[in-house]
């Protein structure tokens, strides 16, 4: 019985009634559609954002390369070099590109080596420096954040334009009601005996 009840109370302005007014109807529709847009379309686009980023990070994954790479001068101690962050500090190296021809530049690497020490770069097609690709673990886990937050943006967007609308719809409905109210509001200020 009570289950009954509530139904009636959500759906209310589906129901024929005479106090219903057309504001009802569109206010029932706007809800409709920022719950349907919420919940099909953020699902929606929090997978489509998270495939698109698996893809991204497997495609790192299979242009980048490992390639040895010697030390030009000394790592400074962690923190003491001016592009220094965390435990790493930025050193000039030498590589070899895939071409066969030798080229340098600077990438970070842990603090306190010394020069000539052999370390590992990655490197992209063209065998310039680039950061090392995500593992399938961690570009799983980047996925995953990168679709919720799509997911989250599209709904607090959603719901935000949907307040909005319910907001101008709330205007209309005391914009009427304060016309009616002049129209019936003198015929109430008589006593009656």
């Amino acid at each position: 019985m009570a289950a009954s009840r509530r139904g009636k109370k959500l759906l209310w302005r589906w129901r024929s009634n005479p106090l219903r007014r057309h504001e009802d109807v569109l206010e029932a529709w706007v809800v409709l559609a920022v719950w349907m847009v919420m919940v099909i379309g953020g699902t929606l686009a929090g997978f489509l954002t998270a495939r698109a980023a698996q893809e991204v990070f497997a495609d790192q994954r299979a242009e980048r390369r490992s390639v040895p790479a010697v030390l030009l001068s000394g790592a400074p101690e962690p923190g003491s070099g001016p592009y220094s962050t965390g435990d790493r500090t930025s050193t000039e190296v030498r590589w070899t590109a895939p071409d066969g021809t030798p080229r340098t530049g600077r990438t970070l690497v842990e603090g306190g080596r010394k020069a000539g020490t052999r370390i590992t770069v990655w490197t992209d097609a063209s065998g310039a420096l680039t950061s090392e690709p995500p593992t399938p673990n961690e570009a799983a886990i980047e996925a995953g954040a990168l679709g919720t937050a799509a997911a989250l943006a599209l709904s607090g967007l959603t719901y935000g334009v949907g307040r909005a609308g319910r907001w101008w719809l709330d205007r209309r409905r005391v914009e009427q009601w304060g016309r009616e109210w002049t129209l019936v509001g003198p015929q109430w200020g008589h006593r009656t005996s």
